[in-house]
């Protein structure tokens, strides 16, 4: 097993967004290695031990947090951004628990990757004072933790709701971030 200081690995299954953020870190002067699910990983664990990782929470058929604990569990080292167009209080609760140093909502650049990686430490000088959550923002992270619950299987996700599966795919629709 070799250790690398500049080795990231991006778990993301987004081929265009990966290839673009890769483009980006690598010219920052990472070694980057993309892939697209838990099974790569951890394959790529087998070999090498990255410093980094930024990883997708929503990954074809699988959660990102699997990946988010085969990183900490190979090395409780490893930085891990955690980036998700689904952003919610109770999965980056889930992902900080497993391991991760950090959670971003996309869209997140290589800027906002690179400071979240230096405040693993955390601050507690962070400001306390903030708005009130609204009732949308409380919708949809309870609409989220479902979604999560149900491994993003919408017909359940509405059923546990009590709303129709055509109304949950609106909400889902409108809030969703490219």
């Amino acid at each position: 097993m070799t250790d690398d200081d500049r080795l990231l690995v991006i778990v993301e299954d987004d081929d265009r967004f990966a290839a673009t953020l890769t483009r980006s870190l690598e010219r920052r002067g990472y070694t980057v290695v993309s892939l697209a699910g838990l099974g790569p990983l951890e394959a790529l664990l087998a070999e090498r031990t990255p410093a980094y990782a930024v990883v997708d929470l929503k990954l074809n058929g699988e959660s990102g947090l699997a990946c988010v604990k085969a990183l900490h569990d190979h090395d409780p080292g490893i930085l891990t951004v955690v980036l998700t167009g689904y952003a919610s209080i109770a999965t980056a609760v889930e992902a900080i628990k497993l391991g991760a140093c950090h959670y971003l909502a996309k869209p997140a650049n290589t800027d906002d990757i690179e400071a979240a990686f230096s405040k693993a430490a955390g601050d507690v000088d962070v400001s306390l004072d903030g708005r009130p959550t609204s009732i949308k923002t409380l919708e949809w992270e309870r609409i989220h933790q479902t979604l999560v619950e149900t491994d993003f299987n919408i017909s359940e996700t509405a059923r546990r709701l009590g709303m129709h599966r055509r109304t949950l795919a609106r909400k889902l629709d409108k809030q969703q971030v490219k």
